[in-house]
Parts: C-alpha cells; structure tokens; sequence
C-alpha cells in the first residue's frame, strides 16, 4: 500500500480513521491519533544552548504541543536529567513529557550509549504499566532511533525518525570531530530499517542516500519551522534599554550551543580583524563560564586583545530571545555544519539579517543578497566583508531584515506539523489495513 503523503493544510489523509478530533471514526473506536516520542538525551523542558541542548530541544517542543494542539495525545520520553523534576510533566493538554531513570543523572552525551537497553526496558515497563497504547513512534538523534527500532519490534509499530545531525557529515565538515565508534553504524542500521525519515533540506536527504544507503523513497522533506509570533521584530532602540545594552555602536550576536564544530572561533577572529573605529560588539549567547570550550574561546579573545568588544553570556529563555535578536544588527552563524539552523531561523523572524557558513540545511533558510550573506569559505576576511556590508549600510540592512520576516513567515510550525500529521496517519491507517488483510486472510489448506 502506498502511503499517502501531502503537505496541504489538511493534515490528515482522505478517509482516515484518525480524525484527531473530527469525530470520523471509520476502523476503531479510539479517535484520537496517538504518537510515541523518544528522545533520550534531549529533554523537550531543558533550555536551549545549555550543555547538549540546541535546536533538537526546541524542535520536539514545538511540534509536540502543536500536534497536541491538533488532538493528538503525544507522549514524550526522555531520561531522568534533574533529580528535582517530577516523573510526569504535562507540556499541554493531551502532551507529557516522562522521564525515566536509567544510569547517572549527568552522564556525558556519548556515555547514555551503554544506557540504551536500561532505557528501552523502562519506557516498556511504564506503558506496560500504565496500558498505554500507540500507533506511531517517532525518535530523535541516532540514540533515540536505536530505543525506537527495538520498540517497533516488540509494538508492531511504524517507526519515524529524524537524526538531527549525522556522524559522517560532521566527520567531513570538521576533521577531529570525535564520535563513538558505534554511531556510524547504528544511524546506517536505523536510516535504511526506519519507515520513515524526516530529513530538513534536500542536502540532508542526498546525504543519507549517499553516504547511508538508505532509500530515498522513504526520506520525506519536512523543514522545522518558527513560533512568528513569539519571534516578531522589536524595536532595536527599545530592546537595547531593556537587555541593558550599549544604544550606540553594531551589535553581532551568535546564539546557539558553544562547541568547536558552530565555528565561534572564526566569528571572534573576524570582530578581531576590524577595525576598532567600527565600534562593534560581539554577543555570544550560549553554554556557560564552566564549558571547556567556552573556557578555551575566551582565552583566544584574551589573546587577541579584543575582551572589551565580545561578551560572553549565558542561554537565556526561549521568551526572551526575540528581544536579544531584535536588538543586534546582525546575527552571525560560522558553523562548520548545520543541519538546519533554527537560531538563523530566529533571528530573521524577528527582522535581523544574517551572516552564515554555506554549509548544510543553512542554504535553504538563508537567501543570499536578500535575506542575508551566506559565506563559502571558513575564512574569517570572508565574514568581515559581509559584516561591514551590513554594518555599515542601515538603509540596506533594513531592506534585508525585512525581506528576513518575510521568509521566516514562510516556515512556521503549522506548517511543518500539516506535514508530520500527513505522515505519521498515513503509516498508522497502513498499519491497520496491513492488519485487516491478515485477519481476513483465507486459512492455509
């Protein structure tokens, strides 16, 4: 059976039982679509640029409340990361996020390997327990997708999954990038057993065809997106005098995680190589003062001399970003690789252009000359023509900052979620026919 797939603003396919709240019931009685979500190490709750938590954090918050927004009961599973959390977290009404022990409170990312088998016994213990029942899993990150094959085993479940970054890529993107040897080959193992995978750019997919084998046919396109109404320009004055901010001189703001392969390094030798008379200050926003490589970046601003013109500061909440956004004049991303780029995403909802590496899904955000600059070299000179362009040009860089809204307009949640829906019914409703024909199956002689 071919499964149905669209990206229309109905999300659920012609004739599904699962009306999410339509009252249409054509095969069960249940009628609500109910999903399974697995994300082992990023906890939907944990604040985004904290230590292992980015734009993945982000992204199943976002569509886990918007599906939930739609009728759909969404459970979130993730590790116990907080001693003082309660096991069960309502995010919205039909959405919980549930947390479960499995080894140490904080081990580092690529320990909660060794934890993976603890960790699939217990999410079974508790739906065993609970007499939970789903009709789609979804995973995230190549841990989660590993949890996610052996439960849509023992369930006869579909199983979706989006990787998030890919190990092979990194490797090619940033010589040095240290993975467990393990990694490759579990992402090869669950990108060619998945039903589905979510890829977020045409690169993504090409990528997990080439260098994964898995079958394109089953690698759908589904961009994250932005919250445009919580991310909408302010004005720039206004949000200076509210974050405590210079009012005068340029303002540049890198958001995200403070690790070696986002390229920070090149965005500080770039504020080092302009010149002084520019007035320009650099915000990182992101980790915090105990990180190693925040630690090692801010002994390279110490040896440049420039510790007066880059400012260190810590995440802050999703609420407040719009504001941090709207008060910089540009928003500069120097990754070696990006899958996506949900902050450049943010950035230019609230009308901040943005200079960033021509590198992975940020290409399909980023629309050059209009939107914002993308750089083909890692090359510091490189980012300082395009930031001095910028900087220096307010008439152009408000044309840009607009042009930026716009775009992001294009990419909100409600679109990506219309085409998850479309998706995850579309396997559930093949998973009850291929059922029915068993059941109706003629006996053998």
């Amino acid at each position: 059976m071919t499964v149905p797939y669209t990206t229309s603003s109905s999300p659920v396919p012609n004739g599904s039982r699962f009306s999410t709240g339509s009252g249409f019931s054509e095969f069960q009685s249940r009628p609500e679509l109910r999903v399974a979500v697995l994300t082992v190490h990023g906890c939907p709750i944990v604040r985004a640029g904290e230590k292992d938590a980015g734009g993945m954090n982000v992204y199943v918050l976002a569509t886990v409340t918007e599906l939930a927004s739609r009728g759909v009961r969404v459970d979130v599973f993730t590790r116990a990361h907080d001693l003082s959390d309660p096991q069960i977290i309502d995010l919205a009404p039909g959405a919980r996020v549930i947390h479960l022990k499995a080894g140490a409170v904080r081990p580092e990312k690529n320990a909660v390997y060794d934890l993976l088998p603890e960790f699939t016994d217990r999410v079974a213990d508790f739906v065993s327990e609970e007499g939970s029942e789903y009709d789609v899993i979804v995973s995230h990150y190549w841990l989660s997708g590993l949890v996610g094959e052996k439960l849509a085993l023992k369930w006869s479940l579909p199983h979706v999954t989006s990787f998030h970054t890919l190990a092979e890529v990194k490797r090619r993107a940033r010589p040095g990038e240290m993975e467990i040897p393990e990694r490759s080959g579990g992402e090869r193992q669950i990108a060619r057993n998945s039903d589905r995978v979510i890829a977020w750019s045409a690169h993504e997919r090409d990528l997990l065809a080439e260098l994964y084998s898995a079958d394109k046919d089953r690698i759908l396109i589904i961009p994250p997106g932005v919250d445009t109404k919580m991310f909408r320009p302010h004005d720039r004055l206004s949000s200076r005098r509210v974050l405590g901010l210079p009012e005068n001189g340029k303002i540049l703001m890198y958001v995200g995680r403070v690790e070696r392969l986002k390229g920070l390094e090149i965005l500080i030798q770039a504020v080092a190589g302009m010149e002084e008379e520019d007035d320009v200050t650099l915000l990182v926003i992101g980790g915090d003062e105990i990180d190693p490589e925040r630690q090692r970046l801010g002994q390279v601003v110490d040896r440049l001399g420039i510790t007066d013109r880059v400012k260190f500061l810590p995440s802050v909440k999703q609420e407040q970003l719009p504001e941090y956004y709207s008060a910089a004049d540009v928003c500069v991303f120097p990754s070696y690789y990006e899958s996506f780029g949900l902050a450049a995403l943010e950035a230019m909802a609230c009308g901040t252009p943005v200079v960033a590496s021509r590198v992975g899904g940020l290409p399909s955000i980023v629309r050059e000359g209009e939107t914002g600059y993308l750089i083909p070299s890692r090359c510091p000179a490189a980012f300082i023509q395009r930031i001095e362009i910028l900087t220096i040009n307010d008439h152009l860089r408000t044309l840009m900052g607009r042009a930026a809204r716009e775009r992001a307009l294009e990419l909100s949640w409600g679109v990506a979620v219309d085409s998850l829906l479309s998706v995850f019914c579309g396997l559930a409703e093949e998973r009850v026919l291929n059922s029915l024909e068993v059941v109706g199956a003629p006996a053998a002689d």
